[in-house]
């Protein structure tokens, strides 16, 4: 992010209208693929109108579980471009200081 404070303030914004469009594209994806993953795995017939006690518990469980599984990668996901940065800062620093 340091790449884009250099950056002109027309482009700055540009840049960051951008991210917000890929955050919420993302969030929709995740938001689908959850509703198809727990639907799908939970809901075997339309015999009623409302949903009965299992297929809530099942729902309610598995949302649980993805929302619980997409904040630990994207935990992991930050914790591996943190080392990567700093590896990369590394490597310059001993560039520069082997000059």
């Amino acid at each position: 992010m340091e790449a884009v404070q250099n950056l002109p303030a027309y482009q700055q914004q540009e840049f960051m209208k951008h991210l917000e469009q890929m955050q919420l594209k993302d969030s929709l994806c995740m938001y689908n693929n959850l509703v198809e993953k727990c639907f799908d795995g939970c809901v075997g017939s339309f015999r009623s109108k409302t949903l009965d006690k299992s297929e809530i518990s099942c729902l309610e469980n598995c949302a649980g579980r993805y929302i619980k599984m997409t904040q630990r990668v994207g935990l992991r996901f930050a914790e591996h471009q943190a080392m990567q940065q700093k590896k990369a800062a590394d490597a310059a620093a001993a560039m520069s200081g082997g000059q």
